[in-house]
């Protein structure tokens, strides 16, 4: 059962691609747009290819839930977690998509690089830690919101890094460092079969069966989890990317400026407007905010149309004035 699609992230890609036609930036501003819009492209794709094939084996299934693109924040910590399928059993599957171009190389240390070929060769965090760091974050949030086995506090946390089906991955000697759980993203449905028939013994299965619930409670499980999705402000940028004096002379749009316009009103809809008349030089103002579409009050108006090289000849609410800074 599917209880949670990915976010949609088509908005960030739009601001880092039109960021890109300002003349105002330098060579390092340039060349992060680039990386990272690259970054959030492939990204996108890796998860989108992943979860098709998540999707496949368990969609239909009467005793899993996915979700995919869940954000969780505890005590000012963030797990992203790419996909996780909860099991009636109390199994939780936490699963973390890479999406690179180049090949995995993983060493007997399980430290992880990537080959991009030409002896470019960068090294990356390793996923598997990270995917760790991401379970103690969901264990705190599962213990916040009450979700506990008949016969245990915790569930059985089971990780897998997905790498697209065309990537290669060469592995250590499994007895210096084990990889088993490093996958192609097609081979899921197999490696949790694989998982289930062979890694776990009788002990475990017993305790399994004495933790089984109902598709609906763990239904009800993911919509809580749901609940607590925190998504990631897709408009957010580097402080380096912010070149506050050309912006405060207004000869740079922020990047909520060139992405966010007032949202179309549904045909036959109103809105009052108390904002004075322009000279007919340019369109009259609205007291309307530009990032969230909210009704602004006189003074709202007033003190944008007054700081037009701080808000770019746009109106915004009081709290959204405040990401625009003096």
């Amino acid at each position: 059962m599917l209880i949670k699609s990915a976010d949609d992230k088509t908005k960030r890609l739009r601001l880092l691609e039109d960021l890109q036609a300002s003349p105002l930036l330098d060579a390092k501003q340039r060349q992060w747009l680039k990386d990272e819009y690259w970054a959030v492209r492939n990204g996108i794709d890796g998860e989108n290819d992943a979860a098709h094939y998540i999707d496949r084996n368990f969609i239909n299934s009467q005793n899993h839930v996915i979700l995919h693109d869940l954000r969780l924040v505890d005590d000012g910590q963030v797990a992203q977690i790419d996909h996780l399928i909860i099991g009636r059993a109390f199994i939780f599957y936490l699963l973390e998509t890479k999406n690179y171009r180049g090949n995995i190389l993983i060493n007997d240390h399980g430290e992880f690089t990537v080959d991009y070929g030409r002896g470019q060769r960068y090294g990356i965090p390793s996923p598997i830690e990270q995917s760790k760091r991401h379970e103690a974050i969901l264990l705190r949030v599962l213990d916040r919101l009450g979700i506990s086995g008949r016969t245990q506090e915790k569930p059985m946390i089971k990780h897998a890094v997905l790498i697209h089906p065309k990537g290669i991955i060469t592995r250590p000697d499994p007895k210096a460092f084990d990889t088993g759980d490093v996958i192609k993203a097609d081979q899921f449905g197999s490696w949790r079969d694989a998982f289930v028939e062979k890694k776990l013994g009788v002990g475990a299965t017993l305790a399994l069966a004495l933790n089984l619930r109902s598709l609906e409670t763990i239904a009800e499980w993911g919509r809580m989890l749901k609940r607590q999705h925190r998504p990631r402000d897709l408009l957010d940028l580097p402080e380096f990317m912010r070149p506050r004096e050309a912006a405060a002379r207004g000869f740079l749009p922020t990047e909520r400026q060139i992405v966010n316009t007032p949202p179309a009103r549904a045909k036959n809809q109103h809105v009052q407007d108390d904002s004075p008349q322009s000279d007919g030089a340019e369109p009259k103002k609205r007291l309307i905010c530009a990032t969230c579409g909210a009704k602004l009050s006189f003074p709202e108006g007033k003190f944008c149309w007054n700081n037009p090289g701080r808000f770019g000849g746009l109106q915004y609410c009081r709290t959204h004035q405040a990401d625009f800074p003096a």
